[in-house]
């Protein structure tokens, strides 16, 4: 059974298409060159049949120069043209003489019927020998001496012998040539391709599993190896940090799962037993049962308030572009009324309005936004602050432009966050004070994440900028008005 062309390997294929190549390249080559030897030859033939024939019809006679019968005075120039065969013919037709080189029979001339229908022209044709064994090339002159044909011919044979010794050269070197050439072509193609079999060998080690595996440098980047080599690492680093990242988000998704589980038992904890209470009878008073149903109510709210607060966080993954409904505005409305807000949590808490970074008066802040959003990123960042500080620390509100952004701040005068806090604040029921006991309506963890997620929803972002011991510093900062 043959075996199909797609079964070979790249080395093999690729040498029987240079193989392939260079034959058709050397065979034309070698077809054009004889070609043009061969048209040489002709030409060069042809002008001296013309300048023959035209002395020999311009020779003054009245019959057939007699020079015909003196082969001593024309052998020279015979010979100068390759032994021509020099007829002359009547006005009808009729060989009336002639002039041929020892060295030829009658067999190897042209035909009388054949040099008749040579054209007077001057214009050279081709003639076959009478023998069929060779070819000849013959021009004719009229001549001016009397009413007749001068037709001068010579023989192709050396020509023909010339070009078929050419043909044969060609084609032994162009075989001998071919041989060569393909054999160090193996050797070249298996020295090139050895890259791509440690490619190949890195390729196989990754599909096993090891995903730390890089294609080591086989060669100089800006090659085709090298680029190859540059493209698949990487490729292979994405690869690495997709499945790491698919890992960690396993990992962040099971977390998640706990702690929304963990966060909606609480509060249904909360019902069930004072449901559970009621129904054993362990409230006879009045007042019981009001107390009962104050809990009821309170742990439903905060169960509500998470419920609502994880289905915005869902609609804000899948589409966050849908939960807003953009109009122009100023953040410096948000910031007045967060001053306020803050006071009336906090009485004895001192609020300073101002510039970004604290510095100057509060500055226009134009964005294109969702109001209600901003503001729910607003009281979340406010909520935080007022939280996580003891009472009367002091709070300030920082509006204006910086680096092109519209930037709305909070910073506090608190306790601060060490590094591994900051760097998880904004992740979903992250809590940084773990301690700390959660009265009704309590904060789960997701405030900062909502926050964050409105933000980018708008093009933007919520930042921190805290250390231990030096307060925290929440920035929400969004494209200008005009940069949309």
């Amino acid at each position: 059974m043959r075996r199909p062309l797609g079964g070979l390997s790249l080395r093999t294929r690729l040498l029987l298409l240079t193989a392939g190549l260079l034959l058709a390249g050397l065979g034309l080559v070698g077809a054009v060159v004889s070609d043009q030897v061969e048209r040489y030859q002709l030409d060069r033939v042809d002008a001296q049949l013309r300048s023959l024939g035209e002395i020999l019809s311009r020779a003054p006679a009245a019959g057939p120069p007699a020079t015909a019968n003196r082969p001593d005075l024309l052998d020279p120039a015979l010979r100068l043209i390759g032994g021509p065969y020099l007829v002359y013919l009547d006005a009808d037709g009729e060989v009336v003489g002639g002039l041929r080189s020892p060295r030829l029979d009658d067999a190897s001339l042209p035909g009388p019927a054949d040099l008749r229908t040579v054209p007077a022209a001057g214009d050279p044709v081709e003639l076959p020998a009478a023998d069929g064994t060779g070819r000849w090339r013959a021009s004719a002159r009229p001549t001016t001496g009397w009413d007749g044909t001068v037709v001068v011919a010579a023989s192709l044979a050396e020509a023909d012998a010339t070009t078929a010794r050419l043909r044969t050269t060609s084609l032994v070197s162009g075989g001998v040539l071919l041989l060569l050439l393909t054999a160090l072509g193996w050797f070249a193609l298996d020295r090139g391709l050895r890259p791509l079999r440690r490619i190949e060998h890195t390729a196989a080690a990754i599909a096993d599993g090891d995903l730390t595996r890089r294609v080591p440098v086989l060669a100089a980047p800006a090659t085709e190896v090298g680029h190859l080599a540059t493209s698949l690492n990487t490729m292979l680093g994405q690869l690495e940090r997709a499945f790491a990242d698919r890992t960690a988000s396993e990992a962040r998704m099971r977390t998640f799962l706990s702690d929304v589980s963990h966060e909606l038992r609480t509060p249904l904890f909360g019902i069930k037993g004072s449901t559970e209470l009621y129904r054993m009878g362990a409230m006879p008073e009045r007042a019981d049962v009001d107390e009962a149903m104050h809990r009821i109510d309170r742990e439903a709210t905060r169960l509500t308030r998470l419920t609502e607060d994880l289905l915005l966080l869902a609609k804000l993954d899948e589409a966050p572009q849908a939960q807003l409904d953009l109009t122009p505005m100023d953040l410096r409305t948000l910031a007045n009324d967060a001053r306020h807000d803050l006071r009336d949590l906090d009485p004895s808490r001192p609020v300073e309005l101002t510039g970004p970074a604290g510095t100057g008066p509060p500055g226009p802040a134009p964005v294109h936004a969702d109001e209600d959003n901003l503001r729910q990123v607003v009281t979340n960042l406010i909520g935080n602050a007022t939280t996580y500080t003891p009472p009367g620390t002091p709070v300030r509100i920082g509006v204006g432009t910086v680096d092109g952004r519209a930037v709305l701040e909070v910073a506090d005068r608190g306790p601060g966050l060490a590094a591994h806090h900051a760097a998880r604040v904004f992740d979903r029921f992250y809590r940084a004070d773990h301690s700390r006991t959660r009265a009704s309506g309590a904060n789960a963890g997701l405030g900062l994440a909502i926050a964050r997620a409105l933000a980018r929803a708008h093009g933007g972002d919520v930042e921190l900028d805290t250390a231990l011991g030096e307060g925290a510093c929440f920035r929400l900062a969004l494209p200008l008005l005009d940069q949309r």
